[in-house]
């Protein structure tokens, strides 16, 4: 195993997560009333009205497919008796779907921000950026997804999951990461990239909940004009 390997597949994923959580902090820190999306709904809600669902509920069923095929073994699911064919085609189905649903989604996103001017006069270089890398990210996701159903057929439970799973017990498996095809290694090493970069973009947003909002006092509105 080459030097590019071992810091690809066991020192950046703790560098990743260094620099999401101390950005989170800092963000939260010295940036508290930046942590938002900067809405543009006011400039452009049609293509909004489209775009921002087709890609949150995309993405939603994107990272459930994560979760499943990255934490859960191969072994929990025939323990469960759902046989293999089974498990592949509805994560090959839901998976490709989702995908594309996704990438719709940001692509007229994107495109909105092209083409409305207010919306394009408020997008940063920071933003453009990130559009980047999440369709890169999306992009080498559903090559990944081809290359699993069939083209290849590669079984990314014995190969992937195994070295994510490790990351967290502080014993990544870097060979068996090495072994999985090309796509595997690219979506994984943008998608460290893409959390690196989340305490520093709009994608920050995820990471926040309404929670205090149900127990906030009133907002009391006055007239300035007297009756």
């Amino acid at each position: 195993m080459s030097w590019i390997e071992t810091a690809l597949w066991v020192v950046a994923p703790y560098l990743t997560l260094l620099v999401l959580v101390l950005g989170l902090v800092w963000r939260y820190r010295y940036d508290r009333f930046g942590w938002t999306t900067r809405s543009s709904q006011l400039y452009e809600h049609r293509l909004l009205r489209i775009g921002s669902p087709l890609f949150h509920f995309g993405l939603l069923f994107v990272i459930a497919g994560h979760v499943v095929g990255l934490l859960i073994p191969e072994s929990w699911t025939a323990a469960a008796g759902v046989p293999e064919w089974v498990y592949r085609f509805f994560s090959v189905t839901v998976g490709v779907v989702a995908g594309v649903c996704t990438l719709a989604g940001i692509t007229l996103l994107i495109y909105r921000r092209r083409t409305t001017g207010p919306v394009f006069l408020a997008t940063t270089r920071n933003d453009k950026a990130m559009y980047v890398v999440l369709v890169a990210a999306i992009v080498a996701g559903l090559l990944a997804t081809m290359l699993s159903s069939g083209l290849g057929h590669h079984d990314y439970r014995l190969t992937v999951s195994p070295w994510f799973r490790g990351i967290w017990v502080l014993r990544p498996d870097a060979e068996a990461m090495t072994a999985a095809p090309w796509p595997f290694k690219l979506h994984a090493a943008i998608g460290m990239l893409l959390f690196a970069a989340f305490p520093f973009t709009r994608l920050v947003h995820a990471f926040a909940a309404p929670i205090g909002y149900p127990f906030r006092p009133y907002i009391v509105y006055r007239s300035r004009t007297p009756r």
